[in-house]
């Protein structure tokens, strides 16, 4: 489903290949959208693209991957497409991401900054449940962005 709606909207997008520079564009697009540089500690992309008319933006890597973020303890797993609709500090119909909660993956469909509260970022589930964590325990540290392969996360 990802890929077709990557199809969908590839025309009138700005597209980038190669690992380094995809890097360098997923860290630019975060800060464009005003969100935590270490929100999407991916590796070996192969592409990202954004759609500026409609907000869409994919990025596509080698292979799924499973992240920790320490300070909060949390385990998230990035499949090998994730894509979003990007607003000022939002992401939302997002799909390739989940999060690990007691022994199961839950999907990860929205994720914002508040308004009124910049130090704080919510994640939703497609069922609606959500939850919040400290802006800074996405801040991006290089020594922690060594992410571990993953055996895939259904």
């Amino acid at each position: 489903m990802a890929s077709q709606a990557i199809e969908v909207n590839r025309e009138g997008a700005e597209v980038y290949h190669g690992a380094a520079l995809c890097a360098e564009k997923a860290v630019e697009l975060l800060a464009e959208t005003n969100m935590p540089l270490g929100l999407l500690p991916l590796a070996d992309i192969e592409e990202v693209g954004y759609n500026r008319s409609t907000g869409f933006v994919w990025l596509r890597q080698k292979k799924a991957l499973t992240h920790t973020f320490k300070q909060i303890g949390r385990l998230v797993s990035y499949a090998t497409e994730v894509t979003a609709f990007v607003q000022d500090r939002k992401m939302k119909r997002i799909t390739g991401v989940k999060s690990k909660e007691l022994l199961i993956w839950v999907t990860v469909c929205a994720m914002y900054i508040d308004k009124n509260d910049h130090s704080k970022i919510s994640f939703k589930t497609p069922t609606g449940l959500g939850r919040s964590f400290p802006v800074s325990a996405y801040g991006k540290e290089e020594d922690d962005f060594k992410p571990k392969q993953a055996a895939v996360a259904k």
